[in-house]
């Protein structure tokens, strides 16, 4: 008996089949701009969270049932993967994560031989609880960090502006950074087939600050490994191989081999979509800063994008990144309601 999302607007997008509407997800879909959200972190930090399956099926279901969006992404984060790697995980107040970072050959030579089924068992448990808890016909989305994202995190030790150690540390020994990066890659294929064992109906694979590299730099460094976790996931469904600032090498970006390709708020979807061809599927693009207009320019933003791709199958709705916090929630359900209300002019 088939699923009740196997017919869902979203996944009929990630297979390029005609939708009834455009459907509608966004990055940090749970977040700061829901006071319900607000409420729980008040009391809860951050990572303590995302070790919760209960918290977490709260967070996740409330907030793809407020927005009315056509799918729900786990909460969890991208960095969860470096604890079982070796690393220490934080998060302080106001800086964001903190890691012990990797500086040397030795400290690469050092990681673990990373086994997330069991040290993040709590990932997969919430999955299993949250797709109990979602409607039937609701898709969930499972997620990881791709290897370069992993792997700069690791090497800054947190955040970074400008990626100076990461692309030093790449640059310098071409050989500790392919074991670095296949330690990530091994990493990251078995925490996304936990995560679609456990229930998921698609993946995202986010590759968050791999614009930093120019075309060259992509190629050799990058996406090599994204295209391994990719083509290693043996349970298959759909994939969304997400990036920002990847304008300059969007065709390479594309090669990596998703179903569907998430484009950031820096260039135009139709020209995105021509450039990775219309047999790829679309995910994208509004500036989430016109998400803190009013409806009616918002309203505009959405048709301008909408419009441009005239209801071609295959395109998902989505912001060029995540929801800001500051964002008035009720901009954001309209935002959904702007979207399935959608039709040519």
């Amino acid at each position: 008996m088939k699923k009740a999302w196997v017919q869902s607007p979203f996944l009929k997008a990630c297979r390029l089949e005609k939708a009834p509407y455009t459907p509608v997800w966004l990055m940090r879909q749970a977040g700061r701009y829901m006071k319900e959200y607000r409420a729980i972190r008040d009391r809860v930090p951050f990572l303590a969270l995302c070790k919760n399956p209960d918290l977490v099926t709260e967070v996740t279901v409330n907030a793809q049932e407020k927005i009315g969006a056509d799918a729900a992404i786990i909460f969890s984060d991208i960095l969860l993967i470096v604890e079982p790697l070796g690393l220490k995980l934080n998060y302080l107040k106001g800086d964001g994560p903190s890691i012990s970072a990797v500086k040397t050959a030795g400290d690469v030579e050092a990681l673990s031989e990373a086994d997330p089924k069991k040290s993040l068992s709590f990932v997969y448990r919430a999955i299993r609880q949250t797709r109990g808890a979602l409607k039937a016909g609701i898709p969930l989305i499972g997620f990881a960090g791709a290897p370069f994202t992993l792997a700069s995190y690791m090497i800054e030790g947190g955040s970074s502006d400008s990626f100076v150690k990461t692309r030093k540390f790449m640059r310098t020994d071409g050989a500790v950074w392919k074991i670095l990066m296949e330690k990530i890659t091994a990493a990251t294929i078995l925490h996304l087939e936990a995560q679609i064992e456990a229930g998921v109906q698609a993946v995202q694979l986010f590759d968050s600050w791999v614009g930093c590299l120019s075309v060259e730099e992509y190629k050799k460094y990058a996406l090599p490994f994204s295209k391994k976790v990719i083509k290693g996931l043996k349970n298959q469904v759909p994939v969304i191989h997400f990036g920002t600032n990847t304008g300059h090498f969007l065709e390479e970006f594309a090669c990596a081999g998703s179903e569907v390709v998430g484009v950031d708020h820096r260039i135009e979807l139709d020209d995105a979509w021509k450039r990775i061809g219309h047999k790829k599927a679309i995910q994208g693009n509004l500036d989430p800063r016109a998400l803190l207009k009013n409806i009616k320019t918002i309203k505009k933003h959405v048709r301008k994008i909408l419009d441009s791709v005239k209801e071609r199958p295959g395109h998902i709705f989505n912001l060029g990144h995540g929801v800001l916090p500051e964002t008035p929630v009720e901009n954001v359900i309209a935002l959904v309601e702007i979207v399935h209300e959608y039709k040519i002019e």
